[in-house]
């Protein structure tokens, strides 16, 4: 069973969060910068209109329990994204439209997971033992100039996200564990992952919360958060989209 919440403070949520019987895909748009920076992304379409585009390039084939490996999944669907809107748009522009990525699938045996980008898959053990998987490249960055972010998305040496290159998903982090050994998992955009990535709070917390609370409580806290933090204390938006998802398998 699978719990999800997406929230936003004002304005469009450019989050996605996409369920069936044995899949959970999270998707975080990336913000495109505004018109008056001068940044012409090449493409007709808000990054709304991409993350759910490429939300319904992936939930086809795992609503029709397609047995190819997530990280193929994810190239097709970048592959078909790109062919709804080629003939309008430059899909060669750096600053196309792009998302972050995080899938799980759950089969009879095992439970597999993909994260392109920041937005985490946590996986909890029945003994309590937590597993993060978190694509944190872009952390790494030796600047972080509008120019130099530019430069290194999906490029080697730089961090990868879901926009027009389909091998961007052969770069994602993914990987298998026995069924037996999750006892749930939790999906979120960095918007919520940050009760642990910005505020301190273990993974092993916040997937508590998620359990007792459910992802509202976990959003709820994240919001308070933000809210009180002090100017200069953090890097980024003060507020962002922030949506969570807790399975439980056993």
């Amino acid at each position: 069973m699978c719990e999800g919440a997406p929230d936003r403070l004002v304005g469009v949520n450019e989050d996605l969060v996409v369920t069936g019987p044995d899949f959970v895909v999270v998707l975080d748009g990336a913000t495109a910068p505004a018109p008056q920076a001068g940044v012409e992304s090449g493409c007709r379409h808000d990054v709304t209109w991409l993350v759910r585009q490429l939300g319904t390039q992936l939930a086809v084939p795992l609503i029709g329990r397609s047995t190819a490996s997530l990280a193929d999944l994810l190239a097709e669907a970048i592959a078909g994204l790109g062919a709804l809107h080629a003939g309008t748009c430059d899909l060669s522009n750096p600053d196309s439209p792009s998302s972050t990525v995080a899938m799980v699938r759950v089969g009879a045996e095992s439970v597999e997971h993909l994260v392109l980008a920041d937005s985490p898959v946590v996986l909890r053990a029945p003994d309590g033992r937590v597993t993060t998987v978190a694509d944190d490249r872009v952390d790494y960055l030796p600047e972080y100039t509008f120019e130099a972010v530019r430069k290194a998305r999906n490029q080697p040496g730089g961090f990868w996200v879901a926009s027009t290159l389909p091998a961007a998903a052969y770069e994602a982090l993914s990987g298998t564990t026995p069924r037996e050994q999750v006892a749930s998992v939790a999906v979120m955009t960095d918007g919520a992952s940050r009760y642990a990535e910005r505020y301190g709070h273990s993974w092993e917390d916040l997937v508590a919360v998620l359990e007792s609370g459910g992802p509202r409580e976990l959003i709820d806290r994240v919001r308070a958060y933000d809210v009180a933090a002090a100017d200069g204390s953090f890097r980024g938006k003060r507020h962002d989209d922030a949506s969570a998802v807790i399975c439980r398998l056993s």
